[in-house]
């Protein structure tokens, strides 16, 4: 096989830890739920000694994710949370994070719940590349945590920018890239130390399956982050890597589908007499759009809209939908829908919510890949419902 780095992604997403078993010429590797593995000799091994620290499986999933974010190493967990876990607990006592202030909802309730008392955390807009560096300067942080897109807002974050005045500062960088997907963005290429993953989402994409990751280039972090996932022990089953090793073959096809839809629904739902206004980075009327076309190879599947009128029209509008799922998370092949004030962001206090723009008529959708016009039809019937309730 030719070397991975040489390799499209679409073609990496497919063959790299996808290799068919030596012993038997399945093309589909085998699934090893197996707990522990002989040794020939005490401490002679064949580089397996107990799942918890290693599985074939999972190093086949690792190695894959690695290459599809042109990293030399990465590391799999049980979630996404618990990977953020091993982050938080590989720096020292009283380590001062600066942060992206539209983050995840449970990202920013593990940092001001369960490290609060551990590190010290400043939420700033990344996207204003000044207030970065005036909170560099004035707050010194070791740790510069960024995500972009944002959760729920969709903001976008200069990621070569920011890194830049975090490694002129010697402060580590670290990029949520959940929502993009290595296939439509490669932080680690844009300068960022360590990139990480919701595996949940897109990258396995088929809502079957709780996973996280991180890959980077620095041998002493990953090594310092694979003792604490050793120690502690969220580590991914076998049969769940195995899973997103299914899953992410079709990342590629998935995100096209993804980004065609969720482009065509964006551009009709900012013409809607219903909508108040929309938030898509492959709009013009997004004002991070330049940045994004700079940085990403395309713009997901995630939009966010204002439908007009309160938390009563929201919630209609949220009762009526047919083919979009009212549930939380997004990323997989079905479309979903949810209400951030009250469902993925409710553990954000309602005046952080409200100052960031998550107010009750705000709705995020992520746009599946079935058919463009039955998912049209299906949030024009929703918008139809709230009219005939006025």
């Amino acid at each position: 096989m030719a070397k991975s780095k040489n390799m499209h992604i679409a073609t990496k997403v497919i063959h790299v830890g996808g290799e068919p078993d030596k012993e038997t010429g399945s093309i589909m590797p085998p699934i090893f739920q197996t707990s522990t593995y002989v040794q020939s000799s005490p401490g002679k091994h064949s580089g397996y000694e107990y799942t918890r620290s290693h599985n074939p499986t999972r190093t086949r999933l690792e190695d894959n994710l690695a290459s599809l974010e042109n990293a030399k190493h990465a590391l799999v967990t049980a979630s996404g949370l618990s990977m953020m876990t091993l982050i938080m607990h590989a720096f020292a006592k009283g380590t001062k994070i600066l942060c992206g202030d539209d983050v995840y909802g449970g990202t920013y309730r593990l940092f001001t719940t369960v490290f609060k008392d551990f590190h010290e955390f400043k939420f700033i807009d990344t996207t204003d590349v000044k207030e970065v560096e005036k909170a560099v300067k004035e707050f010194k942080p070791k740790v510069i945590w960024l995500e972009t897109p944002t959760n729920p807002m969709l903001k976008i974050t200069d990621i070569f920018k920011v890194c830049q005045i975090a490694k002129k500062h010697k402060i580590q960088s670290f990029v949520d890239n959940t929502f993009m997907s290595p296939y439509f963005q490669r932080p680690l290429e844009l300068g960022a130390d360590v990139v990480v993953h919701s595996m949940t989402k897109y990258i396995n994409g088929h809502s079957d399956v709780v996973g996280g990751c991180m890959m980077t280039n620095s041998k002493s972090f990953y090594n310092k982050i694979f003792t604490l996932q050793n120690s502690i022990g969220p580590q991914q089953s076998p049969f769940d890597s195995w899973l997103v090793l299914r899953g992410i073959k079709t990342l590629a096809i998935r995100m096209e589908a993804h980004q065609k839809n969720a482009m065509e629904i964006a551009k009709w739902l900012e013409s809607h007499k219903m909508v108040e206004s929309v938030i898509y980075p492959g709009l013009k009327s997004h004002p991070g759009h330049k940045i994004a076309k700079k940085q990403m190879l395309g713009f997901g599947g995630m939009i966010t809209f204002f439908v007009k009128g309160g938390l009563k029209e929201s919630k209609r509008f949220l009762e009526k939908v047919k083919l979009f799922a009212l549930a939380e998370s997004l990323g997989g092949v079905e479309s979903l829908i949810e209400h951030p004030a009250i469902m993925t962001h409710a553990s954000v206090p309602k005046n952080i919510r409200e100052d960031l723009g998550i107010k009750d008529n705000l709705i995020r959708l992520s746009v599946g890949i079935e058919n463009i016009h039955d998912l049209k039809e299906d949030l024009e019937n929703a918008f139809n419902a709230i009219k005939k309730k006025k």
